[in-house]
């Protein structure tokens, strides 16, 4: 939606229309507030991702109200085919689909609209406006249009990318926790063959994984990610590590038989496309005064599995409940009392990334998951945790410790 120019005030305004931002903007404008959401694209758009909606995803697309809507576009997907090094295999059961991003962002960014909050685009963001050292609003950019927008409050919800993190005073690593790479392929042929979403471990993939989905339209979602690509320096600087990803994606399909088969009897639609990954609620500041951080801006991606979609919406949705008209930190308080109560749900989140940290090593040490299959394709009490990890009832830490690993070995 292209709107020809932009408002001069508003109660929240929200810097970015991915499900985090959308999130936040609906949950806002249902409750009453002035909201403005603005991003750099129009939609539909596409964003480089996986796709695949696990439990957490369900969770906050039903809070959001567009559960149905998602689902009768969405292919529906019974389990996670978790492939080990060897050609073990172990099916994990979940609640799960595939929608790619530019289908699914899209019903989010309708949702707000339809709630009440001003969609406008494409506006860049170039800079917060202060009034001291406090956030009133936004400078923003359209070829060569200049716009600013004062706000009681700006959620910035712009995602991975560091420029706008830089820009906004909030970056405190300017390099990504991980990067993955994902192509679309169309392939009726394989449709019926591959219907969990698969991922593999392998010595050649070691630091990450690689993954196919089943997408609707006949599409399948194929790409390899790589968890901490990247080097840390004091200084917040860092470079990759010794890793060319698109080799990465190559060898996937050498080492996997039903990737390399899909990417040679299918059709390649569009390039193969590279994203940022920002994990473990790290790397930058979570709010300043007048400015809250939400969605991959403040790192909602989980480190093992490279999944954030449900978390950003989730970070989206706590956003928005303290700055509801009416709640204990509204847009009307002061920022003390909001930044708090933010950043202390934010911590509340923590221990689950921090454990999500933890069984990312398995990302890094193939030969565990060779371990963690194996036994799991014997124990239905393994399977059960496996899934519990999915639907986060169960502790995935307790996999990957020492001691995790003594009870698989011995129970």
């Amino acid at each position: 939606m292209l709107n020809s120019a932009l408002p001069a005030t508003c109660d929240v305004l929200v810097v970015g229309a991915g499900p985090a931002g959308s999130a936040c903007a609906q949950r806002l404008a249902e409750q009453g507030s002035d909201v403005l959401l603005v991003d750099q694209h129009d939609f539909p758009r596409d964003k480089v991702c996986g796709d695949g909606l696990i439990p957490d995803s369900h969770a906050a697309l039903r809070a959001l109200g567009v559960a149905d809507e998602v689902a009768a576009l969405a292919t529906p997907v019974s389990c996670v085919r978790c492939v080990s090094p060897r050609g073990g295999q172990v099916d994990v059961p979940g609640t799960l689909s595939v929608l790619p991003r530019k289908v699914l962002d899209h019903v989010l960014v309708r949702a707000a609209q339809r709630a009440g909050a001003r969609l406008f685009t494409p506006w860049r963001f170039e800079a917060p406006l202060l009034a001291s050292d406090r956030v009133c609003g936004a400078r923003f950019k359209r070829g060569d249009e200049w716009a600013e927008v004062r706000a009681r409050w700006v959620v910035l919800a712009t995602g991975a990318v560091p420029q706008a993190l830089q820009a906004a005073g909030l970056c405190e690593r300017h390099t990504p926790s991980g990067v993955a790479l994902r192509g679309y392929v169309h392939n009726p042929s394989m449709v019926g063959r591959i219907t969990q979403l698969q991922m593999m471990w392998h010595p050649r993939l070691r630091g990450g994984y690689g993954w196919i989905f089943p997408a609707p339209g006949d599409l399948f979602n194929i790409g390899a990610g790589l968890t901490g690509s990247h080097i840390q320096q004091r200084s917040g600087k860092g470079q990759m590590r010794p890793s060319n990803l698109r080799q990465m994606f190559d060898a996937f399909c050498e080492v996997y038989p039903p990737a390399g088969e899909l990417m040679k009897t299918g059709s390649l639609q569009g390039a193969i496309k590279g994203a940022p990954l920002r994990c473990g609620l790290r790397g930058g500041r979570w709010s300043r005064p007048g400015m809250l951080a939400t969605g991959e801006a403040a790192g909602s991606t989980y480190a093992f599995t490279g999944e954030g979609i449900g978390k950003a919406m989730e970070t989206g949705m706590l956003a928005a409940a303290v700055l509801a008209p009416g709640s204990a930190g509204s847009v009307d308080k002061d920022d003390t009392v909001v930044r708090g109560r933010y950043e202390a749900s934010l911590r509340e989140l923590k221990p689950r990334f921090d454990l999500y940290e933890t069984a990312s090593r398995v990302n890094h040490h193939p030969w565990l998951a060779d371990l963690v299959v194996w036994r799991a394709s014997r124990s239905p009490r393994i399977r059960n945790r496996l899934s519990g990890m999915l639907e986060e009832t169960q502790n995935p830490g307790r996999l990957f410790t020492l001691q995790g690993m003594t009870k698989l070995m011995f129970e």
